[in-house]
């Protein structure tokens, strides 16, 4: 094995394929209602439900950043024992995870001039970093170094598409994505926003359908018009605690064509807490952002 493949925590991965592929996630820290936890990275270890339910009741999600002590940590270990590094990290166009890591990068680089360390910013969240993480560890297989698996990697990043409905617009307004305004028109209305991760790796509406059907409809249609080859791929569904539409969403992609490989999890806690229950997102690789 020539390099350790890490990515964020929030990296919506399940357990199965954090072992399978030799992915490892970096703890995240947070606060929920004042209360501090920790986020290892294991979607399926995590209480999705519980912590849904509390978003709906009113509870108060903050999240803190991945610093570059972190970095330093986890990388470090890994140079010692002669291995290279690339990590996947969630866009830079949302937090500053991806400069901590950078400046421990630079720092491992002087520190270890004979041992490489990539950072690949995914321009995305959730399943993003999640699926470019396990393109890293594919390419790891079939013998590629870490600067050739990061150079495919930062190529790779423009056709991985990330669409997305949300059920409540209320939690978007609170992040500073709606205004209060469109968020009571909105839901008034029952207007749905189909929402994607744009080329700069920020969060922006694409569409606005009106209906739960007609959000999900819409879903299907992007990935109708730009999935490339996907009966060769994976691709991923998450969901904010709406595992019936997530489904329903599966059985319409399928429906479009059987991809090679069809993960389907919750929606991981820390974008979790923007997009709110109901959010319903599919990830997939295609023509160009």
């Amino acid at each position: 094995m020539s390099y350790t493949v890490f990515t964020d925590g929030c990296s919506n991965l399940p357990g199965r394929l954090l072992r399978e592929l030799d992915i490892r996630p970096l703890p995240c820290s947070y606060t929920m209602d004042d209360v501090p936890g920790v986020f290892r990275g294991d979607i399926d270890a995590f209480d999705t439900h519980g912590y849904y339910e509390k978003l709906r009741s009113g509870s108060v999600m903050k999240t803190s950043l991945l610093n570059t002590q972190i970095f330093l940590d986890h990388f470090r270990p890994e140079l010692e024992k002669g291995l290279d590094v690339v990590y996947v990290g969630m866009s830079s166009g949302i937090s500053g995870t991806i400069q901590a890591a950078r400046m421990a990068a630079e720092e491992l680089s002087e520190e270890f001039p004979h041992r490489t360390v990539r950072v690949v910013d995914s321009l995305g969240a959730g399943f993003g970093p999640g699926l470019l993480s396990c393109r890293a560890s594919e390419l790891r297989s079939e013998g590629k170094s870490a600067g050739e698996a990061a150079d495919i990697l930062d190529a790779e990043v423009m056709h991985l598409l990330q669409f997305f409905t949300v059920d409540d617009l209320n939690f978007l307004k609170r992040t500073g994505r709606v205004s209060g305004a469109t968020a009571a028109i909105g839901t008034v209305l029952n207007i749905k926003p189909l929402l994607w991760g744009d080329p700069t790796g920020h969060i922006v509406a694409c569409a606005k359908v009106r209906g739960r059907k007609k959000a999900i409809d819409a879903i299907v249609e992007k990935y109708r018009a730009l999935a490339i080859d996907p009966q060769n791929q994976r691709i991923a569904i998450s969901h904010g605690d709406c595992p019936e539409d997530a489904q329903l969403l599966a059985d319409k992609v399928c429906a479009v064509c059987q991809p090679k490989e069809l993960v389907i999890c919750p929606h991981e806690p820390f974008t979790g807490a923007h997009v709110g229950p109901g959010m319903l997102a599919l990830f997939f690789f295609g023509k160009s952002r």
